[in-house]
């Protein structure tokens, strides 16, 4: 629910190279089940999704600020997909 601006920066301080998604009208963070209707706020989360659009992992929480979780289930998909 960042603004796009906020996410560009927060995007170039942690070093990714893709577009992150901005949700002003909060339609994503409720179409997928972390809006908070009592703070009118999305909660925390990252999500790991294929080349197919599949959603393969949900980090929600404080620990959804830590990268790390994300890396690891890229890393575990793609080890996967060698295989």
């Amino acid at each position: 629910m960042d603004s796009s601006p906020a996410n560009k920066r927060f995007a170039e301080d942690i070093g990714v190279k893709f577009p992150l998604l901005s949700d002003w009208r909060r339609k994503a963070v409720k179409d997928h089940g972390v809006y908070n209707e009592a703070s009118g706020y999305g909660n925390r989360a990252t999500f790991v999704v294929d080349k197919e659009g599949i959603i393969r992992h949900i980090e929600e929480g404080r620990t959804a600020i830590d990268l790390t979780g994300a890396y690891q289930a890229c890393n575990v998909f793609e080890k996967k997909k060698a295989n």
